[in-house]
């Protein structure tokens, strides 16, 4: 099974969203996950990158992937097994990051999301997922 996360750049309270994604990579490992894909941009994809990697130390088959969407430019990939650029090269820069985002939702089986407004990249990208009918799980703010 293969999963990957989609929220937003900013989050108010990481502490909760860091223990609902804590409990909700477990869960998903202990249904059969093993590929996570990552985006590795703003402080959702952070922290589910941090969460990932801890996971890794109890279930070392997991994986994890930084789908990159720009060749030739830097980044850290400490928290990742591998990295890989999908086939955007016909894409216009300005389109990366969305079509790069459309491809992780189109190989995953499981979409988690941390989105909490309608608008952004986090909400486009929960939108392309509800119209391919993946497993969505939200985290939701209690209060």
């Amino acid at each position: 099974m293969t999963v990957t996360f989609c929220g937003h750049r900013e989050l108010n309270n990481p502490g909760a969203i860091r223990c609902w994604l804590e409990k909700t990579v477990e869960g998903l490992i202990e249904e059969g996950a093993y590929r996570f894909l990552l985006g590795g941009y703003g402080a959702f994809d952070a922290l589910a990158a941090s969460v990932v990697f801890q996971a890794k130390k109890k279930h070392p088959a997991v994986r994890s992937m930084l789908v990159l969407p720009y060749l030739n430019r830097k980044v850290d990939a400490s928290l990742y097994d591998s990295t890989m650029y999908p086939p955007l090269e016909a894409v216009p820069r300005r389109f990366a990051i969305v079509k790069r985002n459309e491809y992780m939702v189109a190989q995953s089986d499981v979409i988690v999301a941390c989105v909490l407004y309608s608008w952004g990249g986090a909400a486009a990208t929960l939108r392309c997922a509800e119209r391919q009918q993946k497993r969505i799980i939200r985290y939701q703010e209690s209060g």
